[in-house]
């Protein structure tokens, strides 16, 4: 009994305050039309007062039944609130069709006072191309039917309406209250006294050339990743829903004349987040190479030209992608992560949306997934998404959103939770992958598949590995009398005989040791009966030579030093032994490269 009392004392609560908003009035509508686009962009600045006794905390909007299945965006902002804007709550008002709204009041609106709020709508497939086919050469006309007056559930004492157009060129308009005509503007009022939903309506035909672009779908995918980076990929499917071109196209007419197909779309402008990078736009055939691309201090600007014009009725598919850095848009707190983007970006100027469907792939193994939006979405089941390196999949959130403006560029929040230990399942994987490939090798060279043994195979390899042990030593032999060298050019400047002596000891004993290895190895190229086994033969014949001229060399070093031998006779000497020296050396080498 005591629930039910209570909930009868709600209820009445609620009809009192529902009532008391009902007793609002209009003191002042200040209205602004603008059609100068193919969107509707209707503004409305109210001056709103409290006549009753009580004080009241939200007030009613309405739209008309004709426009409210168009509307794409409500917004509505007080003068006395911080950040403005007001909290907007679809209701429903009984025996009115249309749509209405219950705006909420930051602070109670008394008895007596007046506050001033801006409403802001924008209305989509509004404008109706009459005729509703033209040919190249014409211009294009559109129509727009609405109400002359503010559509409210209270009295209005006094409003204004302007109507702004594209152009001055106007067929017809409504004459309600003998309106001004200046240019693009035409001037309604002001009407005084209006009556609670009052409607007499309100039509304009007139001129309209401005793009009508409207997106019929767009899938907006999101793919985020913890190593550094996040790939964004748009795939658009969009259509001029401006006038229906009649009769052929001209190339030629229309390259050649300006005015030629004058409502139709060449290029369009997209706005990309300032760090985008790697940037491509492509479409089935391939890359679109008559893009421009303009990097911007606070953002970047591409310029998208289809590959061909777009008349009435015509449409393009096309994809975009681009990759950003995740430090401007991905924050976390320990295992607790929030992705902060944009759930649509600029695509054009007053773009429209039919459907937007947006993926965004999180990292796998990603948890407790909720998301923050700045308006209502629709959100799907969660997919999951496989690629390189995962094993039970990505969660991918699904959102869908139809009829969006350029309101409706918010950023959306998504948060998660991700344990950071799943960062080195990907490099671990690699790191296997690796292992076991490597390992495969091994088992793989090192088993024998053969049958018989093959003899001479096993002889080939034998003198195969001699060979390259002979290279090698060849190879440090020669390098002695390089180190030899130094220690010659060191006794001349310092005419210490003591390392020079010591320097030639070396050289006799380890090279005496390398080249009893390499006859030690000839022998057994020697017994494999490998034919190598003269050519390493003629290899210790020409070192010998290499070795006499080296030691010959270091002995007129001496003579040098000791003035036994003029300088000229010894630079004379010393540059034959160098050009004999460079002869040997270079037929070791070319022996050494046909072993």
């Amino acid at each position: 009994m005591e629930r039910s009392a209570a909930f009868f004392l709600c209820f009445l609560a609620a009809i009192a305050v529902s009532s008391r908003a009902l007793d609002l009035v209009n003191e002042d509508v200040k209205r602004t039309v603008d059609l100068s686009s193919h969107l509707a962009k209707v503004t409305a600045e109210i001056t709103i007062s409290n006549p009753g006794p009580g004080a009241v905390h939200s007030f009613l909007l309405a739209l008309e039944s004709e426009l409210s299945s168009h509307l794409a965006y409500l917004g509505v902002k007080g003068e006395d609130e911080e950040d403005g804007t007001l909290q907007v709550q679809e209701t429903n008002v009984k025996g009115k069709s249309g749509l209405q709204y219950t705006v909420h009041f930051g602070s109670s609106l008394a008895p007596g006072a007046k506050t001033k709020v801006i409403v802001e709508t924008v209305f989509t497939h509004v404008l109706q191309p009459y005729p509703t086919q033209i040919t190249q050469a014409e211009k294009q006309f559109v129509t727009f039917e609405g109400n002359h007056y503010f559509f409210s559930p209270y009295p209005t004492k006094s409003q204004t309406t302007r109507v702004k157009l594209a152009s001055k060129n106007v067929e017809t308009y409504t004459k309600l209250g003998n309106p001004t005509r200046s240019e693009e503007l035409i001037e309604y009022g002001p009407f005084k006294d209006i009556a609670p939903w009052s409607q007499d309506p309100l039509k304009v035909h007139y001129e309209n050339n401005s793009p009508f672009l409207t997106i019929t779908s767009m899938t907006r995918l999101i793919e985020v990743s913890h190593w550094g980076n996040i790939a964004v990929e748009e795939t658009v499917d969009l259509k001029h829903t401006g006038a229906y071109l009649k009769g052929p196209f001209s190339r030629y007419d229309y390259q050649r004349q300006p005015d030629s197909g004058i409502s139709s779309v060449k290029s369009f402008k997209t706005i990309l987040p300032a760090a985008a990078q790697d940037v491509y736009y492509r479409d089935e055939i391939g890359n679109i190479s008559t893009s421009h691309l303009l990097i911007l201090d606070d953002s970047v600007e591409m310029e998208i030209r289809p590959r061909f014009p777009l008349f009435g009725g015509w449409k393009t598919h096309y994809l975009i992608g681009y990759n950003l850095p995740s430090y401007e848009y991905l924050y976390n707190l320990g295992d607790q992560y929030a992705l902060k983007m944009r759930l649509i970006d600029h695509v054009f100027d007053d773009q429209v949306v039919d459907s937007l469907t947006v993926k965004i792939i999180l990292p796998e193994g990603a948890k407790n997934i909720h998301l923050d939006n700045p308006y209502d979405i629709n959100r799907a089941p969660d997919e999951l998404h496989y690629t390189y390196l995962d094993t039970f999949g990505r969660a991918v959130i699904v959102a869908h959103k139809n009829n969006l403006v350029e309101q409706h560029i918010q950023d959306i929040v998504v948060h998660y939770s991700f344990n950071n230990i799943l960062m080195l399942q990907e490099p671990l994987l690699v790191v296997a992958a690796f292992y076991i490939l490597f390992f495969t090798v091994i088992l793989y060279v090192r088993l024998d598949f053969s049958i018989t043994k093959d003899p001479a195979a096993e002889a080939k390899m034998k003198a195969a590995c001699i060979t390259e042990q002979i290279l090698t030593l060849v190879n440090k032999r020669l390098g002695l009398y390089r180190h030899f060298d130094e220690a010659v050019n060191k006794y001349k400047l310092s005419r210490d005989i003591s390392s020079l002596n010591s320097g030639k000891k070396t050289l006799e004993t380890e090279h005496k040791n390398l080249t009893n290895e390499i006859a030690s190895l000839q022998s057994k190229l020697k017994a494999e009966g490998s034919d190598l086994c003269d050519k390493v033969a003629e290899i210790q014949k020409l070192d010998t030579q290499v070795k006499e001229i080296v030691l010959k060399c270091s002995s007129e070093a001496e003579r040098l030093v000791s003035g036994k031998l003029k300088k000229e006779s010894y630079i004379e000497n010393e540059k034959q032994h160098s050009n004999r020296r460079q002869e040997l050396v270079n037929k070791i080498d070319n022996i050494l490269v046909g072993l």
